[in-house]
C-alpha cells in the first residue's frame, strides 16, 4: 500500500469500517473431508515451520487487542480442536486486558472431551458446523461416519456452559436442501441457536456455481413450511446473520446471506491465517505477511502499523457478483471460516 491509514489505535479502512472482530486460523488441517471444502484425499498441508507457534499466535492476538482495538477473538481452522496447544492459547488470550470475548468454530469432533477444559481456560462459546442429521448423508458429505461424535460435542459444549451453542449449517441443492426445518427443530429442542449459511465460493475444487446455490430466500421459504418467522426487532449491527423470531419468539434462527444479501458495508472482521498472513476479507486475493515481520524481530508497534496498513486496503465488498471476481487461491481450510 502506498497510502497509510491516518488513524492509530484501530483497524480502520478507507471506507470508515473498523475491524474489532478477529478470526484466527490455528491450523489448516481437518479430520473431516467435507465435499464443499476439500477433495477426498485432502490438501497439501502447511509444513510445521510455516505455521505460527502458540507463542506467536498469542503475541499477534495481544497486539490486536491491546494496540488495535479488537474486542472479539474467534479461533477457527481447518479444525482448531486438533491443535495441541489450543487450551493454552485460549488461556493466554482470555487473560488479556481489556479481555476480549473468545469463541471457537469447530466441527465438534472431540468437543465433548475438551469443552470443560476450554470453559475453564476462558472460552465463552462455540459454533459447531452441522449440515445434516441423517447419518448416511453426513458420511456422504464429510466422507467420515462421525455424526454421533458431532452430536456428542454439541451436548458436551452445552453441559460445560459454552452458551449460546450455535450450529452453522450450509444447504446444498440436491444434497441437503430439504433439511432446514429438521435442523431448526433439532436446535429448538436442544436450546441451540441455528445459523444457515449460503454456500460461498471457497471450495478447493472451485466447483461452486451461483445457479446451484440454495439462496436465503429459498431457506426462509423452506423454514416457513413448518414455522412462523417474523423479523427480529433487535438491532443487527455488524452481525453476519439476519435473525428471525421463531413462532413469536423468544427462539431465533439466523440466515447468513453472504452472496445474495451481502453485508460488506458493516463488516468488522480481520483475519489471521495459520501461517501468519493478514486477510482483510475472506475473499481477498492478497495477504500481508506478519509472520516474516514477527520473526525478523520487529516490535509490537511495527506489527500494529503493518496490520493497520493491511486493513486500510480492504475492498468495499467481496465482489462475488462482479464478472471479474476471482475465487481465493487458498481454500477455506487454509484461511479460516
Amino acid at each position: 500500500m502506498s497510502v497509510a491509514p491516518g488513524t492509530d489505535g484501530v483497524l480502520v479502512d478507507r471506507y470508515g469500517r473498523v475491524a474489532r472482530d478477529l478470526r484466527v486460523s490455528l491450523t489448516d488441517k481437518c479430520n473431516l473431508r467435507c465435499t464443499y471444502c476439500m477433495p477426498a484425499e485432502g490438501l497439501p498441508w502447511l509444513a510445521g515451520p510455516e505455521l505460527l507457534t502458540d507463542e506467536e499466535i498469542v503475541r499477534l492476538v495481544r497486539v490486536a487487542v491491546e494496540l488495535l482495538g479488537v474486542t472479539e477473538v474467534r479461533f477457527t481452522g481447518g479444525e482448531p480442536l486438533i491443535r495441541s496447544g489450543l487450551v493454552d492459547i485460549v488461556t493466554a488470550v482470555a487473560a488479556l486486558q481489556p479481555r476480549p470475548r473468545v469463541s471457537l468454530t469447530t466441527n465438534g469432533i472431540g468437543l465433548d472431551r475438551l469443552a470443560p477444559a476450554l470453559r475453564t481456560a476462558g472460552l465463552d462459546r462455540v459454533n459447531v458446523s452441522l449440515d445434516t442429521l441423517d447419518p448416511a448423508r453426513f458420511t456422504e458429505l464429510t466422507r467420515r461416519p462421525r455424526l454421533d461424535a458431532v452430536l456428542a460435542g454439541l451436548a458436551g459444549a452445552a453441559a460445560a456452559g459454552l452458551s449460546p451453542v450455535k450450529i452453522n449449517s450450509v444447504l446444498m441443492r440436491g444434497v441437503n436442501e430439504d433439511e432446514a426445518p429438521a435442523l431448526l427443530r433439532f436446535a429448538l429442542d436442544h436450546d441451540y441457536q441455528l445459523r444457515i449459511i449460503e454456500q460461498m465460493p471457497l471450495d478447493a475444487q472451485h466447483g461452486w456455481a451461483r445457479d446451484t446455490m440454495v439462496t436465503a430466500k429459498e431457506i426462509l421459504a423452506s423454514l416457513r413450511t413448518v414455522f412462523d418467522l417474523s423479523p427480529d426487532p433487535a438491532e443487527r449491527g455488524a452481525a453476519p446473520a439476519e435473525t428471525w423470531l421463531v413462532d413469536g419468539g423468544p427462539a431465533r434462527v439466523g440466515v447468513i446471506a453472504s452472496v445474495t444479501r451481502p453485508f460488506c458495508g458493516d463488516c468488522d472482521r480481520t483475519r489471521l491465517t495459520a501461517d501468519g498472513q493478514v486477510r482483510a476479507c475472506l475473499f481477498a486475493t492478497e495477504e500481508s505477511d506478519l509472520r516474516a515481520a514477527l520473526r525478523s524481530g520487529v516490535d509490537d508497534d511495527e506489527l500494529a502499523r503493518r496490520w493497520r496498513t493491511a486493513m486500510w486496503g480492504k475492498r468495499a465488498g467481496h465482489g462475488i457478483d462482479d464478472p471479474t471476481f476471482l475465487q481465493p487461491t487458498r481454500p477455506m481450510s487454509a484461511i479460516g471460516g
